[in-house]
């Protein structure tokens, strides 16, 4: 009996996060967007810490999230062939932008924690990035799959009427908001928070 209860315990917890993941991810993401809002969290420090490691909090639960709209979407459906593939399409790209997305945040949190101060840390930086690949992947290139894939996701959830058509256009304002400016990653936050909304009861 007590084997039987611990080995269920972790698959449990992991289903009890994803089901409140519309929303977890998202405030843990604006809480990083308002950190980045107060004076010196922008250079080595607690703010740039903390920032940073909501950040990562963030992205993990979107990890399953990502996980559960994939399923959403028709993992397995054979019926519809269409919105299957697409799904497995988007989905493979957002685990590769999520990869490359967690990447840049252990680079950063480990600069934030080593450097003396922002001159340092810049130095850091380049040297990191002066490794073939690392720019592009990690930094440039990387990271845009994920939101690629995560719009990608909704659009299909919205073909097949799992969700509201507005959800994917939110989650498109959004990125859009937070690509101009960092400092309006809450805002973005906010609109992913109720893009995501509709699928409070289904994930």
């Amino acid at each position: 009996m007590t084997s039987t209860v611990s080995t269920s315990g972790s698959p449990l917890k992991l289903a009890q996060i994803r089901s409140r993941a519309w929303l977890t991810a998202p405030v843990l993401l604006g809480g990083y967007g308002l950190i980045r809002l107060v004076p010196g969290s922008k250079h080595p420090g607690p703010g740039w810490t903390s920032g940073h490691t909501a950040l990562l909090a963030s992205l993990l639960v979107f990890g399953l999230l990502l996980h559960g709209l994939y399923r959403l979407a028709g993992a397995n459906d054979r019926a519809a062939l269409g919105p299957v593939l697409a799904a497995r399409l988007g989905f493979g790209a957002a685990l590769v932008g999520l990869a490359a997305s967690l990447a840049q945040v252990a680079i950063d949190l480990y600069t934030g924690l080593r450097a003396a101060d922002s001159a340092d840390q810049s130095r850091m930086f380049a040297q990191i990035q002066s490794h073939p690949g690392v720019l592009p992947v990690v930094y440039q290139i990387g990271p845009l799959f994920f939101y690629l894939g995560l719009l990608a996701l909704l659009t299909v959830l919205a073909v097949r009427r799992r969700v509201p058509v507005w959800s994917p256009l939110l989650v498109l304002v959004g990125t859009v908001a937070m690509a101009a400016s960092l400092d309006l990653m809450t805002v973005g936050a906010v609109a992913y928070a109720l893009a995501l909304a509709p699928l409070r009861r289904a994930l």
